[in-house]
């Protein structure tokens, strides 16, 4: 198991609550043990696999987040090329999941999960991929950029029904998991749907689904959580139960 990271994603890059202080090294607190390695950005022809130009320049209009940006992107790359020998989790801001092609909002700006499975497609490493997104928000960037793409099926876990994954993924054929791995519905954070043990759970399942039917390959990146005061627990919990 492998922990992608970056010590530029502590910065305080915004006053939005994704880019927080103390968020992320609430986390880091709490997974010293794994192996950390670092990333390299996402080059621009990465970015467009998923966004359009135009978004492209306007998120460089903003050069401290596109490289803030781009470098998540580019860590999510690095845990999906990882997960084919073992899995990996890529401990990002700015998270991605809301980030369309051509538009941006919800604390994202590039849509890292999406950037990372067009390239292992656009790399031919895969055919087919399935996103699970168990973040409290339905991740619209994912679903938009994947709407019309047989080779990727999009699933955001209803509320706390952490059954349905398991429901979903039965259906399914795939090359690879990827992961939204938001925690922001814990019963302590904004959705208060959610306890510790649930993300172990979640992280079992996903594994468990992983070797039965893509010789376990699998990968998740950060994208809410903001309860600093449970975050950095919740994350472990899914790690434990996901490596």
């Amino acid at each position: 198991m492998k922990i992608v990271f970056d010590e530029s994603f502590l910065e305080v890059y915004t006053s939005d609550p994704a880019a927080s202080p103390g968020r992320l090294e609430s986390i880091l607190q709490e997974i010293q043990d794994y192996e950390f390695v670092k990333p390299e950005p996402a080059s621009d022809e990465d970015i467009l696999l998923v966004h359009t130009p135009g978004h492209l320049e306007f998120v460089k209009s903003m050069p401290r987040i596109y490289e803030l940006a781009a470098l998540a992107a580019g860590a999510t790359i690095k845990a999906a090329h990882i997960a084919f020998s073992e899995p990996a989790f890529a401990l990002v801001r700015p998270p991605g999941h809301h980030a369309s092609p051509n538009s941006c909002w919800g604390f994202c700006y590039f849509n890292n999960i999406a950037i990372s499975v067009r390239k292992l497609i656009a790399e031919r490493k895969i055919e087919k991929a399935v996103i699970v997104d168990f973040d409290l928000h339905f991740g619209d960037g994912t679903d938009n950029t994947f709407a019309d793409d047989a080779s990727v099926s999009y699933f955001h876990m209803p509320g706390g029904e952490v059954e349905s994954i398991p429901e979903f993924l039965k259906k399914e054929e795939f090359d690879i998991i990827a992961i939204s791995a938001g925690f922001d519905k814990h019963k302590d954070d904004w959705g208060r749907y959610l306890e510790t043990e649930d993300y172990t759970e979640i992280g079992k399942i996903i594994k468990e689904f992983s070797e039965e039917k893509c010789e376990g390959r699998r990968y998740a990146a950060l994208e809410g959580g903001y309860s600093t005061r449970v975050l950095g627990r919740n994350v472990k919990a899914f790690i434990e139960g996901f490596k």
